[in-house]
C-alpha cells in the first residue's frame, strides 16, 4: 500500500532543490537591475518545466512543451544575459543536454553566394545542438526586397530543425519588437513554432543609475558627489539621443569617463596619487562628453 502512495506523489521542492534552478534564478536577480516582468516570465517557464518533469516521473504521458522563444526589446536590455540563464535552467531541468548558448547574427548563418548558406547554417546548428541558439536581430534573415538574398534558405533549414529536433535544441529569436512582429507576419511557419514571447522594457533613469553603480563597483571605481550629479544629468540627455542602448550605453559612457579620468590623472604625474584619486570619477570626467555639448 505504501509503495503505491510513493509512486503516486512527487515533491516539487525536492525536484527544485535537486535541479539547482533556484541558484540560476537568484543569479539572474543579482545580475540584472529591474526587468520584473521578464524575471516573472522566466520563473513561469521554469515552473512549467519543473511540473512537466514531475509529471514524467509519475508516468503521465503528454507532448513535450514547445520551448522556442522570442525576446523583443531595445538593445542593452539584458536579452543575451537572460538567454544564457535560460540555457542553464533548461539544462538543469533536463530539457537540453549541454546547456550552452551559441549567439549569432545573420552573418553567421547566411552566405553571399549560391551553395554557401546551407553549410554555414548547418555548422552553427551543429555547434548549438544540446543547448540554445540565440539569433539576434533575427528579422535581418528575411529580405524580400532582394531576390538574390539567401536568408530564406537559412530560415527553411531553421524551421526544419526547430520542428524535428526540438528535444535537442531551443531557438531564441531576438530583436526590436516592431520589426520582430513584421518578421513573424512574413514567416508564419516561424511564428507558429514560437511558444514564449518575452518583451524586455527599457530601463528607467533610476535603474540606469543603479546599473552604473553596479558596473563601477565591479571595476573598483566610484563617483564623487559631482560625478553622481553629472551622471544624473547625463542619463536623460543620452536617452533622448539616437542609438541609445540602455545598459550598453551606460557602460560605454563609463568607459569614456575612465579614459578622461586617466588623462586628468596623468597631468598630475609629478606627484603621488592616492587610492581615492585612482578610484574616483569626477563630474568633469562625465561632463566632457559630447552629450553635454
Amino acid at each position: 500500500m505504501s509503495s503505491g502512495i510513493a509512486t503516486d506523489h512527487v515533491n516539487l521542492n525536492s525536484l527544485l532543490a535537486d535541479s539547482n534552478v533556484n541558484e540560476v534564478l537568484q543569479e539572474l536577480d543579482t545580475e540584472l537591475i529591474g526587468l520584473k516582468p521578464v524575471k516573472a516570465r522566466v520563473r513561469d517557464i521554469a515552473s512549467l518545466l519543473l511540473v512537466e518533469r514531475a509529471r514524467k516521473q509519475l508516468g503521465l504521458v503528454g507532448s513535450a512543451p514547445s520551448l522556442h522563444m522570442s525576446f523583443t526589446g531595445n538593445p542593452g536590455t539584458g536579452k543575451t544575459t537572460v538567454a544564457l540563464r535560460m540555457a542553464q535552467i533548461l539544462h538543469r531541468l533536463g530539457y537540453v543536454r549541454k546547456g550552452h548558448l551559441v549567439a549569432v547574427t545573420r552573418d553567421d548563418l547566411v552566405g553571399q553566394y549560391i551553395g554557401h548558406t546551407a553549410p554555414k547554417t548547418k555548422e552553427v546548428l551543429k555547434k548549438a545542438m544540446g543547448g540554445v541558439l540565440f539569433i539576434d536581430e533575427a528579422y535581418y534573415l528575411y529580405r524580400p526586397e532582394n531576390e538574390r538574398d539567401y536568408g530564406m534558405e537559412a530560415i527553411e533549414i531553421l524551421l526544419q530543425v526547430m520542428e524535428n529536433q526540438r528535444d535537442d535544441l531551443v531557438v531564441i529569436l531576438a530583436g526590436y519588437a516592431e520589426r520582430m512582429n513584421t518578421f513573424f507576419k512574413s514567416n508564419p511557419g516561424l511564428s507558429s513554432r514560437i511558444a514564449h514571447h518575452i518583451d524586455f522594457p527599457d530601463y528607467n533613469a533610476m535603474e540606469l543609475e543603479q546599473i552604473a553603480d553596479s558596473m563601477l563597483k565591479k571595476m573598483e571605481y566610484r563617483l564623487s558627489v559631482s560625478g553622481l550629479e553629472a551622471l544624473r544629468e547625463y542619463i536623460p540627455k543620452r536617452a533622448q539621443q539616437p542609438h541609445f542602448a540602455n545598459g550598453r550605453s551606460i557602460r560605454n559612457a563609463l568607459d569614456r569617463a575612465r579614459l578622461r579620468q586617466a588623462n586628468r590623472l596623468f597631468s598630475l604625474k609629478d606627484r603621488p596619487l592616492s587610492r581615492d584619486e585612482l578610484m574616483t570619477i569626477e563630474g568633469e570626467d562625465l561632463r566632457n562628453s559630447r552629450v553635454f555639448t
